[in-house]
This record gives structure tokens, sequence and C-alpha cells, in this order.
């Protein structure tokens, strides 16, 4: 596996450009939300085709993300920043995903 850029072990690897890299995306939704399911849909679809990973975080398990995603949930994250909330634009992720 290579390292990211500014960390004490990196090495590029030869014909991987950093624009190379993967992103990930993060859903953060909660058990019986009906916008959690359609922004699930998008994301497994989108990943998929792109071969992009992707998890699912429930922020009822964590007070602070009780407390932050609340009333935003479903919130997309990509690469840990945020990146839609209450519903997943396909076009707009699969664009944040082609930079």
């Amino acid at each position: 596996m290579h390292k990211v850029r500014g960390s004490e072990s990196y090495r590029p690897v030869p014909g991987l450009a950093l624009t190379d890299m993967t992103h990930r995306i993060t859903l953060l939704g909660k058990p019986g939300c009906h916008l959690c399911d359609d922004a699930r849909e998008i994301i497994a679809r989108v990943a998929g085709e792109l071969g992009v990973p992707w998890e699912e975080r429930d922020i009822t398990r964590s007070p602070e993300d009780q407390e932050k995603y609340w009333e935003m949930i479903p919130v997309t994250l990509i690469d840990g920043v945020q990146h839609d909330f209450w519903r997943v634009d396909e076009s707009r992720l699969r664009a944040a995903l082609a930079t």
C-alpha cells in the first residue's frame, strides 16, 4: 500500500499519480431513516460503478455524531469531508469523485 505524500514513509509508487488515489465515501445515517435508504442505494450504485470504497456509520452509536448530524442525516462524507446532507445528488457525487 502506498503512503500519502507528507507522511514520513512516503514513497512514490511507479505509474501511480496522486490523482489516481481512490476516494472513500462514508454515509452517516440511522436505522429506520427512509432518506438514508435512498442515499445508500445511490452511493452503492455509484461506488460500485466507479470502484470507490464506501462505508456506513450509524450515528446512534456515537453521542458526538448524534449531536452533530441528527438533523442532517443522511450525511455523505468524501474523504472525511462533508459533501451532502438530507439527499444525495448522484451527478454531484460522481463529479466530486472524478477529481
